[in-house]
């Protein structure tokens, strides 16, 4: 098993950071390259948080082994006395291979590998290729020109920052600058800034993660949130629409500039991407064979057409985005909807007001009855989320006070410390990397989750059902290679795995060891990344109170609060548009009924009728009316077409309010005619059948 695990990890934390990404992501639209780049920064992220427990456990057999080849008794001795009491070791040796065991060798190059290049990623290419992806250019060179010269202050920036630090080193008489402080500098300050932002979303999702279970159990409290939302979401659709009306300013442009001008392919790559039927009607309004004036007319130039290009990508993007989330707002609305309804069901069968589009599985049929959906709907689904929210709440509770003690080790104080120093004792691996990975998983999953949820206005927005555009995949791309060596760093010295933090001359983990030693910044390591962890309790209790939400609220912000007024009247705004929308559903679906119900009943009896009409007509008089149907058919041929679709238009598009089957006819001039059959139908009267029964 030597090494399995450790390829089996990146098998399946590949395929994860995969899923991920289609959910979120558009394969088929958006660029290979962004596509590329985001998957690499999530899987390499993903890899991290995933390899780290089994760094661990090898780091931990590694001191059993060192330990025991240092201290054990010469030959033909005993262990006695306080020797044996302090270093236990027992007849067959303790120090067994873990079954995760990796190789001496091999986790320094990986680390080594997967650290320098998400840092590559995070600080140099993500943001190049985020400019260039939001670039208006027409050609590579122009996207690239435009992306550096976005890129000059954004890179000078951090090189000030980094100056500033080899300055601070070169001053400092007891350092000799060399190539390895250097490398330490850098990371020392990557990690900086990652642990500062790393406080804030933990802080952030140590409260809002059980919090946001919690309430889901409340009856009707998922409901009105999503009334809210709705209201909210109408206003940027409404909004989204605006934009695109503003942005499709491209017809004037379509307009004037002609087919034979120097920028006509500036302009048809800008109606590529507009929408199709604003495709269609500019389409239909330009004449391709006018000749452009230069000397009498005004064109736009190709610095506005760049500016147009970008306009009309981000509104048709933000467009398509708010009318996909609408109608999954729809849908979540009136599912929850339907479970409010049936938790006071007594037949304990779940009944859906509207049926999936789209066919289920069988196999969820089979298990997903709806006698299994209400119980778990309306009866378990309660308990099973406040459960879940009291399990998080612990675990918050233990990473806060980890947060604000791991710093002591006589006594250790921190309860991830405390738990791997106790499976450490009894060389129980399997136990170590479960508790690893809980810890550090769920660790990920506070800070993750948080820079999945948040929104800065509409630049940065991780959208679900591939919604989402290219700027803010690779901006959260640039975010989790940044917060990640922070996050592992601080879980290891949370379980004092950080010879930095226990202040104890063991080995490493291989992680650690790449890192380099602290030392060269010691306001740093002895002081910086001790007591700035502390602020977590700070954050969980402005977060617990709401205090940003409140903030957000009182500069014009609108968020869910169930104390506001204007909450209240943004949750009866948004019930009345859900209300709306679902009379407008029940009358589609009543229309297409009955338009199947007349389909199914009537129009086998017409074919069948007008077969056997034909079938017994004379051949004479079949003659005969064919010679007079060929000399008017020059005649009424435009009539009986106008008639045969007026008939098709009424069968597919018709959406009567009443129905009678008695006094149904197909067409308004079998009613005319007076001729009934006996079978309740009337007979043609067309021009072409007049002289059949002559």
């Amino acid at each position: 098993m030597s090494g399995a695990a450790l390829g089996l990890e990146i098998v399946f934390v590949f395929f994860l950071a995969l899923f991920l990404l289609h959910r979120y992501g558009d394969f088929k639209k958006q660029h290979r390259l962004v596509i590329i780049g985001t998957l690499l920064a999530w899987y390499l992220c993903f890899l991290i948080v995933f390899i780290l427990p089994l760094d661990v456990s090898t780091t931990i057999y590694n001191r059993c082994k060192h330990a025991a080849a240092n201290s054990s008794p010469p030959e033909n001795s005993n262990i006695t006395g306080l020797y044996a009491t302090a270093n236990p070791v027992p007849s067959q040796h303790p120090c067994f291979k873990p079954w995760s065991y990796i190789p001496d060798g091999i986790m320094p190059i990986f680390w080594r590998v997967v650290y320098w290049t998400s840092q590559f990623l995070t600080w140099i290419l993500l943001p190049f290729m985020q400019s260039y992806a939001r670039s208006g250019g027409f050609s590579i060179t122009g996207k690239i020109k435009t992306a550096l010269i976005e890129n000059a202050i954004y890179y000078g920036t951090y090189l000030l920052i980094f100056g500033a630090f080899l300055i601070y080193v070169a001053v400092n008489p007891h350092l000799h600058l060399e190539w390895n402080q250097l490398q330490t500098i850098g990371i020392a300050a990557a990690n900086t800034w990652g642990l500062f932002l790393l406080v804030l979303l933990l802080g952030y999702g140590l409260v809002e993660i059980p919090r946001s279970y919690w309430n889901g159990a409340k009856r009707g409290y998922l409901l009105m949130k999503t009334y809210f939302k709705a209201a909210k979401l109408m206003t940027e659709k409404a909004d989204a629409e605006e934009n695109l009306e503003d942005a499709m300013e491209v017809r004037k442009v379509n307009e004037s500039i002609k087919y034979n001008h120097p920028l006509r392919k500036c302009v048809d790559t800008i109606l590529k991407k507009c929408p199709t039927e604003y495709q269609e009607k500019m389409g239909r309004n330009m004449d391709d064979y006018e000749d452009f004036d230069e000397k009498h007319s005004i064109y736009p130039s190709e610095k506005s057409l760049v500016k147009l290009h970008k306009q009309v990508i981000y509104s048709v993007q933000r467009h398509r985005r708010t009318q996909v989330q609408w109608q999954i707002l729809l849908e979540q609305a009136f599912y929850l909807e339907d479970v409010a309804k049936n938790e006071t069901s007594a037949t304990h069968q779940f009944v859906h007001t509207f049926q999936s589009p789209e066919p289920e599985n069988r196999f969820i049929q089979y298990f997903y009855n709806p006698t299994f959906e209400w119980y778990w709907e309306c009866l378990l689904r309660p308990w099973f989320y406040k459960i879940l929210a009291v399990v998080l709440s612990i675990f918050s509770v233990i990473v806060v006070w980890s947060e604000c003690t791991f710093f002591s080790t006589t006594p250790v104080l921190s309860l991830f410390a405390v738990f791997i120093q106790l499976a450490e004792k009894t060389y129980n691996y399997i136990y170590i990397e479960i508790a690893c990975f809980l810890s550090i998983f769920f660790l990920s999953i506070c800070v993750y989750s948080t820079v999945f949820r948040i929104r800065v206005f509409n630049y940065y927005y991780l959208a679900s059902h591939h919604q989402t555009d290219a700027y803010s995949l690779l901006f959260s791309g640039m975010l989790f290679c940044r917060l990640t060596p922070p996050l592992c760093l601080n879980f290891l010295g949370l379980t004092h795995m950080d010879s930095s933090i226990s202040h104890k001359n063991t080995q490493p983990t291989a992680y650690t060891s790449i890192m380099g030693s602290m030392k060269v910044l010691s306001f740093i390591a002895d002081g910086f990344y001790i007591y700035y962890p502390m602020l977590v309790v700070i954050l969980c209790i402005a977060t617990y109170f709401s205090l940003g939400t409140r903030c957000l609220n009182l500069l014009g912000f609108q968020q869910f609060m169930g104390d506001d007024d204007m909450t209240s009247d943004l949750v009866n705004e948004g019930k009345e548009l859900i209300r709306k929308e679902k009379r407008k559903r029940q009358r589609q679906e009543e229309g297409e009924n009955r338009r199947r119900e007349w389909k199914e009943r009537y129009g086998h009896n017409r074919e069948d009728s007008t077969r056997n009409r034909n079938i017994h007509t004379d051949p004479k008089e079949s003659n005969f009316s064919d010679v007079n149907t060929n000399r008017s058919a020059f005649k009424y041929t435009r009539a009986n077409n106008r008639t045969e679709r007026d008939r098709i238009e009424l069968l597919q598009d018709a959406e009567p309010l009443d129905f009678n089957a008695e006094t149904f006819t197909d067409d308004p001039l079998e009613s005319e005619s007076g001729r009934y059959q006996p079978g309740g139908r009337y007979l043609s009267m067309s021009r072409s059948d007049i002289f059949n029964d002559v």
